[in-house]
């Protein structure tokens, strides 16, 4: 995806050799016109699947995924990673370890929003470890939902999770993929080649 691509090399910044900050675009700004984009390719790239529900985590994931789930015209659920007091009975949760901040989560979603037979697209901003994808799949499967396939706007290719995930099985789509972040550069996992 060329937008995200020039977004990341224009605006990313690398803060280390594993942490790539995009918050001018997808983490605390939010660029609309990018989402859009991201949406509509997410569309295309699992329109052969009948997707019920679009799943997320909170809160990076919540912008691209609303956009795929518009352009999809199904609902998306998104899992907290806080305790609500609203949503307290029937929850689904699973443990999520975030590396980035170094702290363990348990995320939920309320067993009201997918349903046996649902079929779920997955949908996050960030793909490394894939601790999230994981949690996400586990809430799907306690669901005794289906995992449509998983789609991720940046996905650090130099980590293992895109390889675990794919490993299980699951169709997983990243926008773009990083090979590296070393000296301070985002390399792209194409430009290796």
């Amino acid at each position: 995806m060329n937008l995200l691509k020039r977004k990341i090399e224009t605006e990313g910044v690398v803060l280390s050799d594993s942490v790539l900050k995009v918050d001018s675009f997808l983490n605390h700004q939010v660029d609309p016109i990018l989402m859009k984009e991201i949406g509509q390719e997410f569309v295309r790239r699992f329109h052969n699947k009948a997707i019920t529900k679009v799943l997320t985590i909170e809160s990076s994931g919540i912008a691209p995924a609303l956009m795929t789930s518009l352009q999809l015209n199904v609902p998306l659920i998104f899992a907290r990673k806080r305790k609500s007091l609203t949503l307290s009975e029937g929850l689904l949760t699973a443990k999520v370890y975030s590396f980035t901040k170094q702290e363990e989560n348990t995320i939920s979603i309320s067993n009201n929003y997918i349903k046996e037979g649902d079929e779920v697209l997955i949908i996050d901003d960030f793909l490394a470890n894939g601790q999230a994808a994981l949690g996400l799949i586990e809430l799907v499967q306690k669901a005794k939902a289906n995992v449509a396939g998983i789609g991720i706007v940046i996905e650090k290719a130099f980590q293992d999770g895109g390889q675990k995930i794919r490993e299980l099985g699951y169709q997983v789509e990243s926008l773009v993929e990083i090979d590296s972040l070393n000296n301070n550069q985002v390399t792209f996992k194409e430009d290796v080649q």
